[in-house]
């Protein structure tokens, strides 16, 4: 997402995803079309800490980030808990939803 590379997210993102932002949720077209022509351009995520857990053909991916990033054209920075799920189709993995949930404080 930092390179803004939406051909290459294209391939990573199911085409059913969901993702979940402060502002509202939307599909697949409409992630890569904000990534493509630079409604959000996510600069750097500094990671705090990580969480996978896994059942049959779903991995869930919890982790907690300072998120720098350019929103409407403002520099912002903000603490975040993302959750990324992950589904197992045709041997390939997929992300199915990325939701940020903004924490309080730094």
């Amino acid at each position: 997402m930092a390179e803004k590379n939406a051909d290459k997210l294209a391939e990573l993102f199911h085409n059913e995803a969901q993702f979940v932002h402060m502002g509202g949720y939307w599909g697949k077209e409409q992630e890569l079309g904000i990534i493509r022509y630079g409604g959000i351009w996510y600069k750097e995520a500094e990671i705090h800490s990580e969480e996978v857990k896994f059942t049959e053909n779903t991995a869930i991916v919890y982790s907690r980030i300072h998120l720098n990033a350019v929103a409407g054209g403002n520099e912002v920075r903000n603490p975040f808990i993302v959750s990324e799920v992950y589904v197992k189709e045709g041997g390939k993995w997929q992300l199915s939803v990325l939701a940020f949930t903004k924490t309080m404080g730094e």
